[in-house]
C-alpha cells in the first residue's frame, strides 16, 4: 500500500535506536525525508545509513522542554519545514513509590511530558497554516495498564496523552492529526534495564515474546499515511494483547 507521504519530511525525536529508529526506517520507506537527533554522534551516523533517502543527522537532547523543541527547529531549519513529528524519549528510571523521591518526578515530566509539549509548538503552528500535519507520539501501554515499578513513567505519559488529545481536537478542522503510540515490551536497548525480571515481563504477554522495532515503525507510518487522515486523538496500544482492559 502506498501511504501517501512520497515526498514529505519529518523530525523523528531519539531517532538513532529502538522505537525511534524503526519509526524512522519505516517514514524513509515510503519517501519521506527525515531528520533524526540523539546524543552520540557515531550513533547518530551509522542510524542515517541504515535510515536513507539522505537523512539528516541533529546532537540534541530531548530530555527537556528546550531540547526538544530546539530538536524541532533545527529539524525545520535543515529540511524547510517539517510535515510530521515523532515524539520520543527514553523511560526515566524504574522505581515504585516507596522507592522514588519526589525530586525525581520532575526530571521524568520534563523527559516524557514537557519534552513533548516543547516539540509541539515548535512543529505544530506551521503544520496548520499549510492545512497538512500528522504528529504520532511514542509513548507506553502502562498510560492503560500501569506498573508498579514504573511509577515515573506511569505519570508523566498519562500526563502526555492528556496534552495530546486536547491538542488533537483542537487543530483537526486544521487538517493535522496528533496520536500517540503506546509500546508494549519491544526487542530494544531500554529492555535491559528490567534484568532479570526481564522473562517474568514477557512471559505475562499473550503473544508470549517482544515486538519488533521494524513493526512498530510500520504502524508509525501509517498513523502519518493519507489513509490515516480521519484518525485523530486516538492512543493505540501494540503491545501483543498485554492490556487486559476493554479501553
Amino acid at each position: 500500500m502506498d501511504f501517501g507521504l512520497r515526498g514529505r519530511t519529518a523530525a523523528v525525536a531519539a531517532g538513532s535506536a529502538g522505537l525511534g529508529l524503526g519509526s524512522a526506517i519505516a517514514l524513509a520507506s515510503e519517501g519521506v525525508r527525515v531528520a533524526i537527533c540523539g546524543r552520540d554522534a557515531d550513533r547518530l551516523r551509522a542510524a542515517a545509513e541504515r535510515i536513507g533517502n539522505d537523512c539528516l543527522t541533529i546532537r540534541a537532547d530531548v530530555s527537556t522542554q528546550a531540547g526538544g523543541q530546539h530538536f524541532v527547529e533545527e529539524a525545520i531549519a535543515a529540511l524547510g519545514h517539517v510535515d510530521i513529528l515523532v515524539t520520543n524519549a527514553g523511560g526515566p528510571p524504574v522505581g515504585g513509590f516507596d522507592n522514588t523521591p519526589p525530586e525525581r518526578y520532575l526530571p521524568a515530566l520534563e523527559l516524557n511530558l514537557l519534552s513533548v509539549v516543547g516539540m509541539c509548538h515548535a512543529a505544530v503552528p506551521a503544520m496548520r497554516e499549510r492545512r497538512w500535519g500528522r504528529v504520532v507520539a511514542i509513548t507506553s501501554y502502562t498510560v492503560r495498564q500501569p506498573l508498579p515499578h514504573l511509577i515515573l513513567s506511569n505519570t508523566a505519559r498519562a500526563g502526555v496523552t492528556g496534552f495530546l488529545k486536547t491538542v488533537a481536537r483542537q487543530v483537526a478542522a486544521d487538517g493535522v492529526t496528533v496520536n500517540s503510540v503506546q509500546p508494549g515490551l519491544h526487542a530494544t536497548d531500554r529492555m535491559q534495564a528490567f534484568g532479570d525480571s526481564l522473562p517474568h515481563m514477557i512471559a505475562q504477554v499473550p503473544a508470549g515474546t517482544m515486538g519488533d522495532a521494524g513493526d512498530f515503525g510500520a504502524v508509525v507510518a501509517f498513523l502519518c499515511s493519507e489513509q490515516a487522515k480521519f484518525v485523530t486523538g486516538s492512543h493505540l496500544a501494540v503491545d501483543g494483547g498485554e492490556v487486559a482492559g476493554l479501553l
